[in-house]
């Protein structure tokens, strides 16, 4: 692996820096780092940017939009992104429906589905976990019950994040109950404006509308909107985690993180001292920082092997494994650095309270994210089922 950028690499790199520089929405900067709460139209604000530069998929093949970028301009792109603290792109419909479309749709279903995705005039949601069914996904039971051209689905689908803006859904539904577990399921997607669904919120803990309940009773899907064939959607749901997993690991955000980490302990005080003197403080970054390092030349081997042609494997478990843990601890780092400031009500005490929060600007969310990242080692498939999969596909065990 070549570490070094080419000069046609660095031409990249420039661009990128300068496009950044000149299209990002001006009322977006600075707004993740004063911690903000962002919307909807603050997602799609830079997606419509990029869509219109054609660099909204560098994922995807050329053919259904992406840009043909190479493995160490992809690693270029994610780096300046978060270097610039641009707002991160949802990653429902391009990171995991959008490759499952063009991978096992037909192409009535390309046609239909991709445009929307690319171009962010639909938003998309994820049915997979339930009550009772998270790690253990396999065991969902929401039904999809075959009615002439249409599916008949009831059931409930949990922690589903952005529902109360989602377009569109891609489920998971039970249509074989007879079946082992994995074989009797179906990938389909729904319109979440379709009668027979209900969308409930839930307050995580940092206080965040971020996830839903989502219920279903009798709603009519079309055959025609089922992904690959019936009862082989766990194909897709495996090849959809993949890509996930390895998006969750974050690695970029996390170097920016660090860097963020950084300025707080260079401001704020360890007696007559900067936090960042103290010995025992600087270790935890140091350690962090190794971690993060190892963790970026496995995600680099990753992507040359993608570029080449390779789909994401078990190694994608390590990242999803090695990334929510390091983004858990980068988050416990800042609240330790932040001290009394951190306490989760110094913000205010509602929407439209005119009290100023205490402390400075870069203490105001440190609670809240803490709490909210408790949830990166269970999302996604929890750590220890990564763990499992890493035993048994790596390993042999």
């Amino acid at each position: 692996m070549h570490l070094e950028f080419s000069a046609e690499d660095l031409a990249f790199q420039q661009e990128v820096r300068t496009f950044i520089a000149e299209n990002y929405p001006a009322h977006l900067r600075g707004k993740q780092d004063e911690g903000d709460d962002l919307g909807k139209e603050d997602f799609l604000a830079w997606h419509r940017i990029l869509y219109k530069k054609g660099w909204v998929a560098p994922a995807w093949p050329v053919e259904y939009g992406g840009t043909g970028w190479t493995a160490t301009q992809k690693y270029i792109w994610s780096e300046e992104t978060a270097r610039a603290d641009c707002v991160r792109l949802m990653p429902f419909g391009l990171s995991m429906v959008g490759p499952v479309i063009y991978t096992f749709g037909t192409p009535e279903q390309k046609a239909k589905f991709l445009p929307g995705i690319l171009s962010g005039d639909d938003w998309w949601c994820q049915g997979y976990s339930e009550p009772g069914s998270g790690s253990d996904l396999a065991s969902l039971r929401t039904k999809a019950v075959r009615d002439g051209d249409h599916y008949v689905v009831n059931g409930q689908k949990t922690w589903t994040t952005m529902a109360q803006h989602a377009d569109w859904g891609f489920f998971l539904v039970r249509t074989d109950p007879d079946a082992k577990q994995q074989e009797g399921i179906s990938f389909l997607l729904i319109d979440m404006k379709s009668p027979g669904i209900t969308v409930r919120p839930i307050i995580t803990l940092g206080g965040e509308h971020e996830v839903n309940e989502v219920w279903l009773e009798d709603v009519r899907v079309p055959v025609e909107n089922r992904i690959y064939e019936e009862n082989k959607g766990w194909t897709c749901a495996k090849f959809l985690l993949a890509h996930e997993r390895t998006g969750i690991a974050g690695i970029a955000a996390s170097k920016r993180g660090v860097e963020k980490v950084k300025e707080i302990a260079r401001a704020e005080l360890d007696g007559d001292r900067p936090l960042i003197a103290n010995p025992f403080f600087k270790r935890k970054i140091a350690e962090l920082e190794m971690d993060l390092t190892a963790l970026e030349f496995t995600e680099l081997r990753s992507l040359a092997g993608e570029n080449a042609g390779k789909a994401p494997g078990p190694e994608s478990s390590l990242l999803k494994i090695k990334g929510s843990e390091i983004q858990q601890r980068l988050t416990e780092l800042t609240l330790e650095a932040v001290g009394h400031y951190g306490a989760p009500y110094f913000r205010g005490f509602g929407e439209g309270d005119n009290e100023h929060p205490i402390g400075p600007d870069y203490a105001h969310r440190a609670a809240p994210t803490y709490f909210n990242a408790r949830k990166t080692t269970i999302y996604g498939g929890s750590n220890e089922i990564q763990r499992n999969i890493i035993a048994k596909m790596v390993l042999g065990l």
